[in-house]
């Protein structure tokens, strides 16, 4: 598999999508759309987060996306047709447009799911050989997703590591995890793919 071969592309888009959702971060966690239980990290903060989300932003995309690679190592042939793709995600498109617009006042379900939004049409346009084995991969993704973020929103123990606003999002919950959640990890996840497929091709141009 090698994947260590393309370490020039990994690092780099994770450092572009980290940073992206760093400073979403930051501006969601100083006006209270989430937060950290201090019982539950190091004392450490950098623009008020705990230092284990920054490496959250680092640790977690290496270790999904390297389960997408590994599935297209050793299936290459596991793969949705590009009918079923382009349906899936143009279902999932309305779906995002129908719940923007009636919650556009919520902070948390309209920053996520334009976001969202955004890079399912850039897949769309752009992506969709990934997206036919991305969505297979995500599901995968989806069970240690699960349990981590499950632990980390209060599954299992007293009080949360991290708390959500939920004036700030839909109230939907899967266990402790907010519906959100799963499209916020999808686009983090699906936004390093398509740059690392992106300089894969620049640098080997060059």
């Amino acid at each position: 598999m090698r994947f260590i071969s393309y370490w020039k592309p990994v690092l780099l888009s994770l450092a572009i999508v980290a940073s992206v959702f760093l400073i979403w971060d930051a501006v969601f966690t100083a006006n209270g759309v989430w937060g950290f239980n201090p019982d539950y990290h190091l004392p450490y903060l950098l623009l008020g987060m705990p230092i284990e989300e920054w490496l959250f932003f680092f640790c977690i995309p290496y270790a999904s996306i390297f389960i997408h690679y590994a599935l297209k190592f050793f299936k290459p042939d596991l793969r949705l047709g590009k009918k079923v793709t382009k349906g899936i995600t143009i279902t999932l498109l309305g779906v995002l447009i129908l719940v923007l617009f009636y919650n556009s006042g919520k902070a948390y379900t309209f920053v996520n799911f334009s976001f969202l939004t955004f890079i399912l049409l850039l897949g769309l346009f752009f992506g969709v050989n990934h997206l036919q084995r991305f969505y297979i991969a995500f599901l995968i993704i989806l069970i240690p997703f699960f349990i981590v973020n499950g632990v980390l929103t209060g599954t299992g123990i007293d009080n949360p590591v991290v708390w959500y606003n939920n004036a700030e999002n839909l109230g939907i919950r899967l266990l402790t995890i907010p519906i959100e959640d799963i499209g916020y990890a999808f686009t983090m996840l699906f936004g390093n793919v398509l740059l690392i497929e992106y300089f894969k091709v620049k640098f080997k141009s060059h």
